[in-house]
C-alpha cells in the first residue's frame, strides 16, 4: 500500500528488506539538545530517620494489635506509642489504632466482668452465712445439696 499524500513513508515492496532504524549513540540528535545530567546518589536520611518504605511503629502496632486479645493494659500502652511515633513521621498506622480501640474495648468488658463474678460471690457468700445462721452449725441438706456449717464462736 502506498500512501499517495506521503510517497516518502510508504512500506518497501513484498520481499524487500526494510533500511535499519538510525543508530542513536555517541552523537547527540541533530536538533542540538544536550544531553540529560546525571545525578549522585540520594544524601543519606537524618538521624533517627525510618529507612525508605517502613512505617516507624508499625511492627510496634502490630505486635500490640496481637496482645489486644489476650494482655489489654500491655497492648493500649504499646499501640499508643505506636501510634504517635507514625503521627510524629506523617504516617497512618492503622494496626496501633485497632489495638487501642480493640484493647479499650476488652478492658471495659473485662471490668464488667470482674464486678459481675465478685458481685456474685459476695451474694453467694452472704446467702451462705445467713443460712447457716438460721440451721445452725454441722451438716444440712439443702434442696439436695449438702452443706457444711461450721460452729460458730460468739466472744
Amino acid at each position: 500500500m502506498t500512501d499517495p499524500q506521503d510517497p516518502q513513508n510508504s512500506p518497501p515492496p513484498y520481499g524487500t528488506t526494510p533500511p535499519p532504524p538510525p543508530s542513536y549513540g555517541a552523537t547527540p540528535p541533530a536538533y542540538g539538545a544536550t544531553p540529560a545530567p546525571s545525578y549522585g546518589a540520594a544524601p543519606p536520611a537524618p538521624y533517627g530517620a525510618a529507612p525508605q518504605g517502613t512505617v516507624p511503629g508499625k511492627t510496634m502496632g502490630i505486635v500490640a494489635l496481637i496482645l489486644a486479645f489476650f494482655v489489654q493494659l500491655v497492648a493500649l500502652i504499646l499501640g499508643i506509642i505506636a501510634l504517635v511515633q507514625s503521627k510524629r513521621a506523617g504516617y497512618k498506622n492503622t494496626p496501633a489504632l485497632w489495638a487501642i480501640i480493640i484493647s479499650s474495648v476488652l478492658m471495659v468488658v473485662g471490668i464488667i466482668f470482674a464486678i459481675v463474678i465478685i458481685g456474685g460471690l459476695i451474694a453467694g457468700a452472704e446467702q451462705y452465712i445467713e443460712m447457716c445462721s438460721e440451721l445452725g452449725a454441722g451438716t444440712h441438706e439443702v434442696d439436695g445439696v449438702p452443706i457444711t456449717c461450721p460452729e460458730t464462736t460468739t466472744p
